[in-house]
């Protein structure tokens, strides 16, 4: 059926566009294409409106991006885990729950609320220049203008109000944070006897018969299965596979020098000492007046003494940020000020000092005390940069106009990568590969969306190029598997020390059981002390490097009658008895009593707030449609 569809591929094209037109016709464009793109589909809805696939994947990408600038050495692979894709639509539910109840209740956040926060708020200290505007140059930075900042800021800040009752109604007494804390860092005092399996593998000689047992134990099997792989050949169409082959000029070098001349100087930058006398746009005219007649007084001072000036902010600028400091605001550049400041600023000489400056925020004295910067690069000491950006952009270009190509012959000569890569000057490469990418594998081998059409039937079956799939931004990849390796029982000989290495570990765990239940026996009847640890204090917050789960055992164990003998099975070939003396209280060094109840406080307000959006979703009706899994890997 394929080889016919492959020989027949011009008939094909005619039959299907005969068959699709009429579809545009009775239904249009923008229907069809809708009908036709599950990226449209919704994986869940709150209040009637779904949250499509699309919405889905930007919100992980969103995420994914926040995660890497926080922890840029995890493994990549994390970020694609159905976890990290249900966490990303769990978010985006509760944005949509909290945009519904807002909306209901029509909560709002106006200018000047939004402008009084942002200029008192200490979380907002970072974004805002020493005259309280906010830093252009740092929200740019995050790939924002002012505008989205501060609706994105309005739009929280009015997300807020929706919890912000609920969320703070707890009531914390000291007596019940006392309780709590109480309970939850209750120190024991207990002694321990570990039976470990390594202890016990000495005196265990498996014959071969139990050997052979344990290796055809189906509950065995699939710690020796040798796992499906496939010996493939594999083509990268990607910037760096194009960039040798794209030439260029020195005139065309100099000439993106000359276009891009702003990008080889150091801007110029102006560091400033000022006095402010507040007055703001608001304040009565007389106000004004009188702020004005008081920075001219200052103006007349600070000119008949230059060099005192840092001394007459200190005694007279209104500006809290500054006037400590001498008024000085450190090195600046354009765009970081209010225009008026920032115009008068880059307009005097070194030491000189402006006129009475009036801006939004009353009137200012300047002397300008330093400038640096403003110094372009040569074209010599920029060189290699250019062409490096020259040849990035030149193949960008050549990638744009070879993909296509790249797609049709891997499709149309789908026996061989060869011609597609003698035709691009591309190298053929080969790998062994399994069903899931490789711990520490990167590139198109780490692609999902590869691996997947590798091990696809049609790639199996009849050996055919993959298609050309895209495996990265400005990366298309095409494979052909050359073996397949089906997933198979290994015969017991190439795996035998290892079928014995685990069946020592199972008999020695078991023996290791054995003589920790006999010893928790022995306990329980009243034994001594022999073989016990000395006596030790755990708690919660002094685990004293005890295993979580042995730990909590000690700590959850009955302790309404001591001594109290206890024994688990540790996990790893370890059994532990633990024989519990004292119950002692918590260590008040730990937590104090206003601490504790913060953090009480803390904590019921969050189960609070989450009640309450839990009742939201159910109000707002939310459906969630899709599994985490079904998060269109494009990572």
């Amino acid at each position: 059926m394929f080889e016919f569809v492959r020989k027949h591929n011009r008939l094909f094209q005619l039959i299907l566009l005969i068959l699709i037109l009429p579809s545009f016709a009775l239904v249009g464009m923008q229907g069809y294409t809708s009908f036709m793109d599950s990226s449209n589909a919704g994986v869940a809805s709150v209040n009637g409106r779904k949250i499509t696939q699309v919405e889905w994947d930007a919100a992980h990408r969103q995420q994914v991006d926040r995660m890497r600038q926080q922890m840029p050495n995890l493994d990549a692979k994390l970020f694609d885990s159905p976890e990290v894709r249900r966490e990303a639509l769990d978010g985006l539910v509760r944005e949509r729950v909290m945009q519904a109840a807002a909306a209901e209740q029509h909560l709002m956040v106006s200018d000047e609320r939004l402008n009084v926060i942002f200029r008192n708020d200490p979380q907002f200290a970072f974004l805002r220049n020493p005259d309280g505007t906010l830093n252009k140059g740092l929200i740019a930075a995050q790939g924002m203008s002012s505008q989205m900042f501060l609706e994105r800021l309005r739009q929280d800040l009015t997300l807020r109000q929706v919890t912000a009752g609920v969320g703070g109604s707890a009531i914390a007494s000291s007596a019940n944070s006392a309780v709590a804390f109480d309970a939850l860092l209750q120190q024991r005092e207990v002694q321990m006897q570990r039976f470990d399996a390594k202890d016990f593998i000495a005196n265990i000689q498996p014959t071969e018969a139990q050997i052979e047992a344990f290796y055809k134990d189906s509950a065995n099997a699939a710690q020796f299965q040798k796992p499906e792989a496939a010996q493939i050949q594999y083509v990268v169409l990607d910037l760096e596979a194009l960039k040798s082959g794209v030439s260029f000029t020195e005139d065309d070098l100099r000439k993106y020098y000359a276009e891009n001349a702003s990008r080889y100087s150091v801007a110029e930058e102006r560091r400033a000492s000022h006095i402010l006398i507040k007055a703001e746009k608001s304040a009565s005219a007389e106000a004004r007046s009188k702020a004005k007649a008081q920075a001219e007084e200052l103006l007349v001072q600070a000119r008949k003494t230059p060099a005192a000036f840092a001394e007459l902010a200190r005694k007279n600028s209104q500006d809290e940020g500054s006037a400590a400091n001498g008024g000085d605001l450190d090195f600046f550049g354009r765009g970081a000020m209010t225009k008026v400041f920032e115009d008068a600023a880059f307009a005097l000489k070194q030491g000189e000092i402006s006129n009475v400056v009036e801006s939004e925020y009353g009137y200012h004295l300047i002397q300008l005390t330093g400038v640096r910067g403003g110094d372009k690069k040569s074209f010599e000491a920029v060189r290699p940069e250019i062409e490096a950006e020259v040849r990035k952009q030149l193949a960008q270009r050549r990638y744009s106009e070879v993909a296509e190509q790249f797609s049709n012959l891997v499709y149309e000569q789908s026996d061989s990568l060869q011609p597609a890569a003698d035709k691009l000057k591309l190298t053929v490469q080969t790998a062994t590969v399994q069903r899931t990418p490789q711990a520490g594998v990167t590139g198109p081998l780490a692609s999902v969306k590869l691996l997947d059409s590798v091990f696809g039937n049609e790639s199996l079956r009849n050996k055919r190029n993959t298609e050309a799939l895209e495996t990265a931004p400005s990366q298309m990849t095409a494979a052909r598997v050359v073996e397949h390796k089906p997933s198979h029982l290994q015969p017991l000989a190439e795996v035998h020390d290892k079928v014995r290495a685990q069946l020592l570990r199972q008999l020695a765990t078991a023996e290791a059981v054995k003589a920790g239940q006999a010893r928790l026996a022995a306990l329980q009847k009243g034994g001594d002390d022999a073989g016990l640890s000395a006596p030790t204090v755990v708690s919660r917050a002094l685990a004293r490097e005890l295993p979580r789960k042995v730990l909590d055992a000690i700590l959850v164990a009955d302790a309404s009658k001591l001594p109290s003998v206890i024994g688990l099975d540790a996990g790893d070939g370890v059994y532990v008895v633990a024989r519990l003396s004292k119950v002692l209280p918590r260590d008040p060094a730990v937590v104090d009593a206003k601490r504790a109840a913060e953090q009480y406080a803390q904590a019921w307000n969050g189960a609070e707030a989450e009640a309450f959006i839990g009742a939201l979703k159910a109000r707002f009706k939310v459906s969630v449609k899709a599994p985490a899994s079904a998060a269109s890997a494009s990572l």
